[in-house]
């Protein structure tokens, strides 16, 4: 693979610089009052969301200009371009559509759809979601074990900030109480916030500081300390599924993922297949309704399902499929890695936002000098062999 580096940090610095400028979350985001509103009617009338508008025209640009370029390079890096371009251009298109049942075609582009078969499987994140609810239907009455207690957002900001600061010393991000926010915790590089009306478990703490600050928080800074290659900073919608599986797989190989959570993940891919088949807003509400703490709790599930989409149904964000999705796919990528005795590849996973795919190119990257090996690790991976066990364990049983 011939390569000219200066070229390559050319295209990534036009990549980082398209994505940075899409922003879906953000842009989808329904403000306070439609909630207000929601309950002031009863919880009887489809909510009525307004976005503001979104012209992709500058980005659609920049993608093009990215194109011409990379058709310089060898197929190896023409891929890898190509295949971010190709996401960025979908968020783009997806944002300008927004409130229209063209949303949900670019949605499943980025993201999939509940029925999408897993890489090289029959079954899908849909099928993995229904075996889960079946289980979860004969063991919710059964005694097991003590129930957790509620924490208030100041104690968990408070234990977030000691573990943020153990794990990443001079780049800790700040942990700050914002009561402007929908979700009830938000991770980046410079500050994780959390909403102070929001309550936790004492499991809960361990869960977001494995999930929020070990891997997302993480990986920005690992991305965000590579002098070459600015992409690797950026969490475009490429980076989704691996990013929350590999999230999810932290819960899991650290024993703090609990009952509760799996339901939550579950509950999100059976709410989504329900607004792809036509189910509305109050629908997919009622639905949490029955597996939510609160009726504040199940307004905010369904919003996650509609936000952006159509209220009417049809059209959902599909997003809140990836965390069993990415989940199924990084735990078969670091067992074919333990398998294939490709152990050093684990570490390129957390050199920056990134796809699974992407880890063959990054290691001619890392040769030519061009990508470093993360600065940052969670424990479970700066020692090995507790997971390495546990794949080959696994590995023995799934055959």
């Amino acid at each position: 693979m011939n390569t000219d580096k200066s070229h390559i940090i050319q295209l990534s610095d036009m990549l980082e610089k398209a994505a940075s400028s899409v922003r879906i979350l953000r842009n989808i985001d329904w403000p306070k009052e439609v909630k207000t509103e929601f309950f002031r009617n009863n919880a009887e009338k489809l909510p009525v969301v307004e976005y503001e508008a979104y012209d992709p025209k500058d980005v659609l640009h920049q993608i093009r200009q990215i194109r011409k370029l990379a058709n310089d390079e060898s197929d190896e890096v023409h891929q890898w371009v190509n295949k971010i371009a190709d996401k960025i251009e979908s968020s783009s298109m997806m944002l300008a559509s927004r409130g229209t049942h063209d949303f949900f075609k670019y949605s499943k582009e980025l993201y999939g759809e509940p029925t999408a078969p897993l890489p090289g499987e029959e079954k899908s994140a849909l099928s993995l979601a229904k075996h889960f609810d079946h289980i979860f239907d004969h063991i919710t009455e059964m005694h097991l074990g003590a129930p957790l207690n509620d924490v208030n957002a100041e104690h968990l900001a408070a234990e977030m900030e000691k573990a943020v600061n153990k794990m990443f010393g001079e780049h800790a991000p700040e942990v700050v109480l914002d009561n402007k926010m929908a979700s009830k915790a938000i991770a980046g590089r410079r500050r994780i916030k959390v909403r102070p009306s929001a309550t936790f478990t004492e499991k809960d703490i361990n869960q977001l500081i494995e999930h929020e600050a070990a891997i997302h928080v993480g990986t920005s800074i690992n991305g965000y300390l590579q002098p070459h290659l600015k992409i690797l900073s950026e969490s475009h919608a490429g980076t989704t599924k691996t990013q929350e599986g590999i999230a999810v797989f932290a819960e899991y190989i650290t024993g703090y993922i609990d009952l509760d959570r799996v339901m939550r993940l579950t509950d999100r891919v059976l709410a989504n297949q329900m607004a792809v088949e036509g189910a509305d807003f109050i629908e997919v509400y009622r639905f949490y309704q029955g597996r939510s703490a609160s009726d504040d709790a199940a307004y905010d599930n369904a919003r996650r399902v509609f936000r952006g989409g159509v209220i009417t149904g049809g059209a959902p964000f599909t997003k809140d499929i990836v965390y069993l999705d990415g989940f199924i796919r990084v735990h078969q990528y670091l067992k074919e890695c333990m398998l294939n005795g490709n152990i050093d590849d684990l570490n390129l996973l957390f050199c920056g936002k990134l796809d699974i795919s992407d880890i063959p190119i990054l290691k001619h990257f890392h040769s030519l000098g061009l990508v470093e090996m993360p600065r940052y690790l969670p424990t479970w991976m700066n020692d090995k062999r507790f997971l390495l066990t546990h794949l080959a364990y696994g590995s023995f049983l799934s055959d």
